[in-house]
């Protein structure tokens, strides 16, 4: 951008003082540069040069002439106030030009590799070495190996001034990143152990720059490199759990440390099942004896090779491996290699985790089990998926979760804990094969919102996620839903609840309708044979139940041909569950647990004696809907989750309804006020009066 008009630069050498170059405002006033405070007085310059910005070049040119000659001088203190104008000055690119030009570089170096004064002379010489380089015009590969090493030395010193080690970190970590070479050599001679001890300390400075030379060595290193292990418990616990709130740069550095990380599981994600290899083809075998053969007892002992092949195939399905050859299950890339990881690091550090999974699903019927090896296969993909597995570090996110700075195989105990939730959530779905789609969305759902909640530990993202049951992520769905539509705004909410008897009405009269029309209901012999069919109806007028026995194939029959009733002024209560007399004691087993979801009974009175008209329900819905209209005759609350659904939808439509015309109107928070009353009353208008 050109300089504004009324500026120029002026070119000033003083006697025996350091050329500068002062911008003159000719509205107001000249501005001094800001390595040099403004004289007092201003004595007679040997030399004025008035140019326009071009000029300043000649000006640079002998400042930084001036200040590397100051550099060779004998004196400590000389040398000190020169490299405090050069770090002033090396951020102008021209500037630095000149300085490089002159061999001022080398001259720098020089101070560094001999080391003679370890406090605010290196400390400045180092930083006006990196503004230097930082410009690009030098290379970083130029740097000889004496003089990494040299700088290697500083960061590896026990008593070094403060103000050193971390320049000698951002120098190393610029290394690092801009030569291979150099970096291998910093990677060699900077321990592990001594980055470590820099993290512990209170300083955040130090922390910063340590944290980022870390991150700059993991890049590019592979998994059995020590620098991929060991450093999350110290980085843990002085840094994410300090006292001082973390600033940008740590926050970054953390996020790529995170990714880094991560990123060293890619190439067995990227990498599919050879089914040639024989340490592959024994990590299934491992996998399958785990859950079959308890304690390496072999179950196919004695049997022949066709015979022991079958039962492995058979085995193999079992664990929920969709071909009869599991390898080809695992030619997938992503997740490749790293499913077979997770399901063998979960069979060996969650042995009884792992049976139970795997037995509890065998038992199941088939279309209710929960394929082990497909949700392990689709969960690793999906964890990849959700931590950004593979992808390239973002130059300024700021997103880590801490818990996986807590220990060494975070990703492995995260899929522990996820593969154990995804059963729980399969079980509370009442999943089928042809729901494993539907329950993978859920669990992504589940695990995707707490890994946003950024828990500090694996026990606490445990917790969470247990208890974002699948009911709870329904609830959360149609809460964010109604925010996003506006319908929980206070007015809203207030239309809702003036609606919800209109409505509650609307139900309870679709209910008794429901009941008016009647049921086949299935009898429940002794031996649990549903071989008789019955019909039951409500009467028009709503007074009686009307009910008898049905032929196999044959229509309901109308109301008046049944021949038994039961006023319903007779009822004494409703029942449900376990409490009906005809499903009560009757054992434990899956087939009873599917009745008891079914059953209900009505109390009346006979004879003076208490007796039962029993029913099961041909469906979950029918369910609701009798028991709802029974409640509904008797006075009582209609609290099925139908009745919650269809008052929610109708409270929905019927409030969009109402809202048409205030689309896109924003409605307030709050009613506007109500004005006060007048001061007083007194007012009339007199008719008589004729208007001028």
């Amino acid at each position: 951008m050109a300089p504004p008009r009324n500026v120029v630069k002026i070119a000033v050498q003083m006697r025996d003082a350091i050329p500068q170059l002062i911008q003159l405002d000719q509205v107001t006033r000249p501005v001094w540069p800001p390595s040099t405070p403004p004289p007092t007085s201003f004595p007679l310059p040997t030399s004025i040069l008035l140019t326009s910005a071009p000029a300043s070049v000649r000006c640079q040119d002998l400042e930084a002439e001036w200040l590397l000659g100051r550099l060779q001088s004998g004196s400590r203190e000389v040398r000190r106030e020169a490299l405090q104008h050069l770090v002033l000055l090396a951020p102008d690119m021209t500037f630095a030009q000149e300085v490089i030009s002159r061999d001022g570089l080398q001259r720098l170096g020089t101070i560094i590799e001999d080391g003679d004064d370890l406090g605010e002379v290196l400390a400045l010489t180092l930083r006006t070495f990196l503004e230097l380089m930082e410009h690009g015009v030098v290379s970083w590969e130029t740097l000889s190996i004496p003089f990494v090493r040299k700088v290697v030395s500083y960061v590896n010193m026990n008593l070094m001034d403060a103000s050193v080690q971390p320049l000698a970190l951002r120098l190393l970590e610029s290394v690092t990143l801009s030569s291979p070479a150099l970096g291998q050599l910093v990677k060699s001679e900077v321990p592990l152990s001594r980055l470590l001890v820099h993290l512990q300390v209170g300083a955040e400075q130090l922390q910063t720059k340590a944290m980022a030379l870390l991150t700059a060595l993991l890049q590019g290193a592979s998994p059995a490199e020590p620098y991929t292990h060991t450093h999350g418990l110290a980085v843990l616990q002085n840094i994410i759990h300090s006292a001082a709130p973390l600033g940008d740069e740590m926050a970054h550095h953390l996020y790529v440390l995170q990714s880094l990380t991560l990123g060293l599981l890619e190439p067995r994600m990227r990498m599919p099942l050879d089914p040639y290899s024989q340490e592959q083809r024994e990590q299934l075998q491992a996998l399958r004896q785990a859950a079959f053969e308890p304690e390496g007892e072999s179950l196919g002992t004695g049997l022949s090779a066709d015979r022991r092949r079958s039962l492995c195939a058979r085995e193999f399905r079992k664990l929920g491996f969709s071909n009869s050859n599991p390898g080809q299950d695992l030619e997938r890339v992503p997740p490749g290699l790293l499913a077979l990881d997770n399901m063998l690091y979960f069979s060996r550090h969650a042995p009884s985790a792992y049976s139970r999974f795997v037995l509890e699903n065998s038992s199941r019927e088939d279309k209710h089990e929960c394929p082990f090896a497909r949700s392990s296969i689709q969960l690793t993909v999906l964890l990849c998926e959700l931590l950004r597995v593979g992808e390239p570090c973002s130059e300024t996110a700021q997103d880590f979760s801490p818990m996986f700075f807590g220990q060494d195989q975070s990703f492995h105990e995260l899929f522990c804990v996820s593969i154990q939730l995804l059963n729980k959530t399969w079980k509370e779905m009442r999943a089928t094969q042809e729901d494993f789609d539907k329950v993978m969305q859920v669990v992504r759902e589940q695990l995707a919102r707490t890994l946003a909640l950024k828990p500090s530990s694996l026990e606490l993202f445990r917790t969470k996620v247990n208890a974002l049951t699948y009911g709870e992520v329904l609830r959360l769905r149609q809460t964010e839903r109604l925010h996003q539509e506006g319908t929980l705004a206070p007015p809203i909410l207030e239309l809702r609840e003036k609606l919800k008897p209109e409505l509650m009405g609307l139900i309870r009269q679709q209910r008794l309708l429901r009941l008016c029309e009647g049921t086949l209901f299935r009898k429940i012999s002794s031996r649990r044979r549903q071989d008789k069919l019955w019909f039951c109806c409500l009467s028009p007028n709503h007074k009686v139940l009307q009910y008898g026995d049905v032929e196999e194939g044959a229509s309901p029959p109308p109301p008046e041909s049944l021949p038994e009733q039961l006023p319903v002024a007779d009822i004494r209560a409703l029942l449900t569950g376990k409490d009906c007399p005809h499903v009560r004691e009757k054992g434990s087993g899956k087939q009873n647990k599917d009745l008891y979801e079914l059953a209900f009974s009505v109390s009346y009175d006979r004879e003076e004696e208490e007796a039962y008209l029993n029913f099961i329900a041909p469906s979950k819905r029918e369910f609701h809907l009798w028991t709802d209209g029974l409640s509904a005759l008797l006075g009582s609350p209609m609290g099925s989750e139908q009745t919650r659904l269809d008052l929610e939808q109708l409270l929905t439509m019927e409030t969009k309804l109402r809202l048409l015309e205030l689309e896109n109107v924003p409605i307030p928070e709050k009613p506007p006020p109500i004005p006060p009353p007048p001061t007083n009353f007194n007012f009339c208008y007199d008719c008589s009066i004729a208007e001028p």
